[in-house]
């Protein structure tokens, strides 16, 4: 497989093949992107994310058949310093008024507030009389850009009645203030986020990828070569994500778009820098340029095959989780890696073919001969250039000389950062996730400031009592977190089924409030209620439910990618002893990462709790690439022992790939750092945990860990193979 592999590869840069690999690539991208839609058109983010086999989904399918005037809630937040006036409840009564008689496309009922007198309407605010949060419930199917049109409809109204000013000029501003939050509008700002941080998104992790590479090889060419490899890439997986989305084959949204850009840049720059150093190496030896990339292709072309495929499965696993956002990253990130591997050994070996020595300009790497024939012609010295740095080379003899010092202190580091793990607090606080500015966070805060923070959305219990006489409002009204207990409201085709509206005490998106779900269960099951009889829907129960199944993939994905992992070291390197110790190190790697992300995401910046998908976004990506580095690296070292002694080889094998890794992890550290950039607390803090992951594994892991590893355990390193 490797043989064929290093042939179509050298093939593809050929005198002829370039060309035609070139030619092929334009003309696939260009046929693609004519053909079918990018996958930023075909995004689609009301997708559920919890099983149909949830409590709040099943809660929703019952609700929809037995109460089917239920809608999602757009809160409506009126806000006057020293207290709403009458002219306020008027443009509330004239809002409603209209919206009866042309109600929004999407709006499925609204309070009659239109029929009460400002007296009455009053009673309805906040004590101090300063706020009121009114109600439009929208259908429950409807898609988020349909949700984004109504509420674009519903605040022309409100300014139309008003001025616009009340919409967006700050809270400490004088006069009304009007927010729109609630289920639907806190979905349609997330929604709005990720959609303004495509672009900012590209823009940025391409300028930075080019200025790091420019730093990194001081060359202008060599630094638009992985760039080119990558656009190209990227003209390709858009068009196909796009036909796969709309043909309904897969569901794509704009968190999975953002996180695929970064991952595609990140990670395809290492793999072109893989084959770029290598080629450098190669040149300095050899005359013939095409030559030359031939020797680079057999020595990198089999370890960027294993870690693409490394990558592209571990990512596939995602496929086996419940919970839907995770699912949703599995095809459109493997297909990524995927599709991007195939560029790095058939596109970027056909460019390095064609440019030649001069993708290094100005410094152009010479063989000896080469050196002395120009040097005679100019009638002057020329500079040399040395195949590996000597901070490289300082590292590999160190390691090798007092390995068990290495791993001592190594260990120290990693282990004490790991520490911090169980001190690190999780929320699937949303809100908290927003910028402060945001309207629904803003109309958020205003309710909870001045009413029961549970009124921005209340849990919805459905009971079926089947006449067994069970007090199921009594029942609740006895929960210390309940409010207040609205309801019941009758099913219309079964009247055994009673709704009720139950507000807490607490923020129905706090970790206090999700924890009272299986209370309220627990509670109604005492009150003479079997579970089956039982449901409990709203933005709470699917936030517990959100925490059982996220917690159920992590039993699943972890084990599985490491599985993969371990599968596919063993097949490449033959050695038990090796694949064991290089997933222990990545995993000590990831562990010390969430611990240094928790210091500088909660000491730092101040942040109580991090988004608990975190934990496992960081793991898939952390592993897989993490282990990118060990097999470009052990590699170099499997080939070296072949013809060197033991310490010899490793020293050699750190020598020759401690520039370009430490390049790649810089480059790849830098990318995901560039989601800390966004508006948004769940890419931040993933950005921020997998950059230090990767730095981690850069100049600790790769260069110092593993190495001494190896020279701790000699030849017993490759066992069972020779």
């Amino acid at each position: 497989m490797k043989n064929v592999l290093e042939k179509f590869t050298g093939a593809c840069a050929g005198r002829r093949g370039r060309w035609v690999t070139l030619a092929v690539w334009i003309l696939a991208v260009a046929v693609l992107s004519a053909v079918f839609p990018n996958v930023n058109k075909v995004t689609d983010n009301s997708a559920a994310n919890l099983p149909a086999s949830a409590m709040s989904a099943r809660a929703e399918k019952v609700a929809e058949k037995q109460f089917p005037d239920a809608g999602t809630p757009l809160l409506i937040a009126w806000y006057r310093e020293g207290g709403l006036s009458q002219q306020d409840y008027g443009t509330i009564a004239k809002l409603y008024a209209d919206l009866k008689k042309n109600p929004l496309p999407a709006q499925s009922f609204i309070p009659p507030y239109e029929k009460m007198p400002p007296q009455v309407l009053g009673s309805q605010a906040s004590k101090d009389g300063t706020t009121i949060a009114t109600p439009v419930f929208l259908k429950k199917n409807a898609g988020t850009d349909e949700l984004s049109d109504n509420l674009k409809e519903l605040k022309k109204r409100v300014a139309s009645f008003e001025s616009k000013a009340v919409l967006n000029k700050k809270l400490a501003d004088a006069g009304l203030h009007v927010r729109f939050t609630g289920p639907a509008g806190i979905s349609t700002d997330a929604v709005s986020l990720f959609s303004k941080a495509d672009i900012t998104l590209l823009v940025s992790t391409v300028m930075l990828v080019l200025v790091l590479l420019i730093v990194l090889y001081r060359s202008p060419i060599l630094a638009l070569v992985p760039l080119i490899g990558v656009i190209f890439a990227y003209g390709a997986i858009g068009p196909v994500l796009g036909f796969l989305a709309k043909e309904g084959t897969i569901t794509v949204d704009s968190q999975a778009t953002s996180i695929m850009t970064v991952l595609l840049f990140g990670a395809g720059t290492d793999y072109c820098l893989f084959l770029v150093s290598k080629y450098r190496e190669c040149l300095l030896e050899e005359e013939d340029k095409i030559k030359a990339l031939d020797t680079a292709i057999r020595h990198s072309g089999g370890a960027i095959m294993v870690s693409a495929i490394t990558v592209v499965l571990s990512l596939f696993t995602l496929l086996f989780a419940h919970y839907g956002t995770y699912q949703r990253f599995a095809v459109p990130f493997s297909l990524a890696i995927f599709i991007m591997g195939i560029a790095a050994l058939t596109l970027l070996p056909a460019l390095l073919s064609i440019l030649g020595r001069a993708s290094f300009f100005p410094f152009i790497p010479r063989t000896e001969q080469m050196a002395s024939a120009l040097e005679a012609k100019k009638g002057k010295k020329i500079r040399r250039y040395a195949a590996h740095g000597k901070w490289s080379r300082k590292v590999g003899e160190a390691v090798t000389r007092k390995p068990w010092l290495i791993i001592g202190l190594s260990v120290i580091m990693l282990g004490g950062l790991a520490s911090f793990v169980p001190k690190i607090a999780y929320t699937q606080n949303l809100i908290e996730s927003f910028p402060k500015d945001m309207p629904s966070r803003e109309g958020y805060e205003m309710i909870a400031d001045h009413f029961s923070p549970g009124g921005l959305a209340p849990v919805q219990v459905i009971a079926n009592t089947e006449g067994n006489g069970a007090n199921v409002k009594a029942a609740l009204e006895k929960l210390p977190f309940v409010d207040t207990v609205t309801g019941p409201q009758y099913g219309e085709k079964n009247k055994q089924y009673v709704s009720y509206k139950v507000q807490l005490k607490d923020n129905p998106y706090s970790e206090k409030a999700i924890q009272s779900i299986p209370v309220i269960q627990k509670q109604l099951q005492k009150a003479g209620l079997s579970k089956s009889q039982i449901w409990i829907g709203g933005v709470t129960s699917s936030l517990y439910d959100t925490a059982k199944v996220t917690e159920r993939d992590m039993k699943v994905i972890v084990p599985s990618v490491i599985f993969i992992i371990a599968l596919l070291l063993l097949l490449y390197l033959r050695s038990l002893v090796a694949m064991v110790y290089l997933i222990l190190t990545v995993l000590l790697s990831y562990v010390a990462a969430l611990g240094a992300g928790w210091l500088l995401i909660h000491y730092g910046l101040g942040i109580s709790a991090i988004q608990d998908l975190i934990p496992l976004y960081a793991f898939v990506f952390l592993v897989a690439l993490g282990e990118d580095y060990n097999i470009f690296m052990i590699s170099g070292i499997w080939k070296n022992k072949q013809h060197l002694p033991h310490r010899r080889a490793i020293a050699l094998g750190v020598t020759e790939t401690g520039a370009v890794i430490t390049s790649a992890g810089l480059i790849l550290a830098g990318t995901f750092a560039v989601l800390t950039v966004l508006p948004i607390q769940i890419l931040v803090q993933f950005g921020i945990v997998t950059a230090i992951g990767v730095l981690l594994d850069t100049f600790v892991v790769r260069p110092l860990l593993v190495p001494a590893i190896t020279t701790v355990l000699g030849r017993y390193a490759f066992w069972p193979g020779k």
